[in-house]
């Protein structure tokens, strides 16, 4: 389902960046621990931890104990706030990318389903450019897909918009 919240969008772009390389299940079971950890997933709160946080951090077994990606949800954060900044909220800019419409596939099965698309590339690369980092096409595909931006639901699927044309 779209989302709109900027706290909301913070919280999945870091939890898809947390789950880079593992299985979803792992962040999903420590997603608690996350929220805690993570101020509620306030990014301005993130944005202000320092080193002496990282090293608390990486003793938090309710959390993934992996430095670079601790290190990353910081500085990410910082890009967040830097990119609602410049466009008044990061929804603004997100959903920009998409004329304010979610992109609505027609997908029959989950093989169709790709892992990363030209939006997801574009994203992606924008995103690092202005500093981010663990938001590479498919990571950034999954968070398009998990804040609605993208609706991938297959045409069987009740949260389909065609659903039962």
């Amino acid at each position: 389902m779209p989302v709109y919240d900027d706290r909301k969008l913070f919280e999945m772009l870091l939890l898809e960046g947390a789950q880079a390389g593992l299985a979803w299940i792992t962040i999903l079971r420590k997603r608690e621990g996350y929220r805690a950890a993570f101020y509620d997933f306030d990014p301005v709160r993130v944005a202000a931890m320092d080193d002496n946080d990282i090293e608390r951090l990486l003793q938090d077994p309710a959390i993934v104990r992996n430095r670079l990606k601790i290190r990353s949800a910081i500085r990410n954060a910082r890009v967040f706030l830097e990119l609602q900044h410049q466009h008044g909220s990061f929804a603004t800019w997100l959903w920009a990318q998409v004329d304010g419409r979610p992109v609505v596939n027609r997908w029959h099965s989950l093989a169709e389903c790709p892992a990363s698309t030209p939006l997801s590339d574009s994203i992606s690369k924008q995103l690092k450019k202005a500093g981010m980092n663990f938001v590479g096409s498919t990571v950034i595909y999954a968070f398009l897909q998990a804040t609605g931006v993208v609706n991938d639901h297959l045409v069987s699927c009740h949260r389909h918009p065609g659903w039962q044309d």
